[in-house]
């Protein structure tokens, strides 16, 4: 196993870690897993994966991400944790009363932040900083704080530090912005043919507001106007539009390759990520032999992509708060607004 990690994070099909997983990982040493609802029953059962996971590559930091964000995406909602309402209900609050709905959603980000960190997880891959149009695929819908970069930023600042206070690692997402694409990611290849200045003006915005963010999620879309062909995830053009246009120096993990905006085998997925320039893809699922093909394809981690991941962990906190008291806060601040 090499020392330095592949640039790569797993999944898994199951609550546990077979021994066969076990093996791979300890003998690949992938960065870090990718734990979904699948995976999560309860709090012991997720402590024990997490465990697992970090004793087969031989590091107690091993990132373990998950998708929690609120709403619809929060994959931690099958025990006993509490359920947190979606950025789409914060963005309503917030536009009848603009300091409440930033301190509830503060609170918010905070205590899904202690959460995560207490059960070992180290990133629920939030904030969603894509905006939302009418004809928005439905796949971001009230995942997203509205259609007003500003609104966006100013919001999605209230998420980054908030779970940063908790040690719990922001994703901004889906860099450089998914609102414009009609198509799901998931399902098929969006294209986007806004023009630059537009992107620049709009979708783009949000992230550079908040490049400061430690992490970025980058789109399976295409956007026309930089490269007509490839989406961002595997385009070395869009690279440089996130490292020097924008100005993101961050972290640069891409979106699922399973995802069908992709083509290729899996292999093939995972060589295109990283042939592009970005630092880490993303295998969020998948079984075994899918996740051997995905490390034989994998490199290890970049200098670059080993700085930049240190960098956003001297930036963690350790600010510890009761979840569940502070989730009855912010449903109070929803009550006394009387937003639904």
């Amino acid at each position: 196993m090499s020392s330095t990690p592949l640039a790569l994070f797993v999944g898994l099909p199951n609550p546990v870690i077979s021994d066969d997983e076990f093996a791979l990982f300890r003998d690949t040493n992938p960065l870090g897993l990718f734990v979904g609802r699948r995976n999560q029953r309860e709090p012991e059962q997720t402590r024990r994966l997490i465990d697992r996971f970090r004793e087969a590559v031989g590091r107690d930091d091993a990132p373990v991400f998950t998708d929690q964000e609120g709403g619809r995406v929060q994959h931690l909602d099958a025990g006993p944790w509490p359920l947190f309402r979606s950025f789409g209900q914060f963005a309503e609050l917030a536009r009848r009363d603009f300091d409440l709905g930033k301190k509830a959603l503060r609170l918010s980000s905070q205590a899904m932040g202690a959460m995560m960190t207490e059960l070992g997880l180290s990133s629920g891959c939030s904030p969603v900083l894509d905006l939302v149009f009418e004809t928005t695929s439905a796949v971001i819908g009230a995942r997203s704080f509205g259609p007003d970069p500003d609104f966006i930023a100013a919001l999605g600042r209230e998420v980054v530090d908030g779970l940063l206070e908790t040690g719990n690692m922001p994703v901004m997402k889906h860099i450089p912005g998914h609102g414009r694409a009609t198509l799901d990611s998931h399902k098929e290849r969006p294209v986007v043919d806004a023009s630059r200045e537009t992107l620049s003006a709009t979708d783009f915005k949000p992230f550079v507001a908040l490049k400061d963010t430690p992490w970025a999620m980058v789109a399976h879309v295409v956007y026309s106007a930089y490269d007509a062909e490839l989406p961002a995830s595997i385009s070395p053009v869009m690279r440089d539009v996130i490292r020097k246009d924008m100005g993101y120096e961050g972290v640069l993990i891409s979106d699922c390759i399973f995802m069908e905006s992709l083509q290729g085998t899996l292999p093939e997925r995972v060589r295109q990520v990283l042939d592009a320039g970005f630092d880490i893809a993303l295998h969020s699922h998948g079984d075994v032999r899918e996740s051997e093909a995905a490390a034989k394809a994998a490199s290890p981690l970049t200098d670059a992509a080993l700085k930049r991941i240190a960098a956003g962990k001297a930036r963690l906190g350790n600010l510890k708060i009761d979840v569940r008291a502070a989730h009855r806060q912010v449903e109070a601040m929803f009550a006394s607004a009387l937003v639904s």
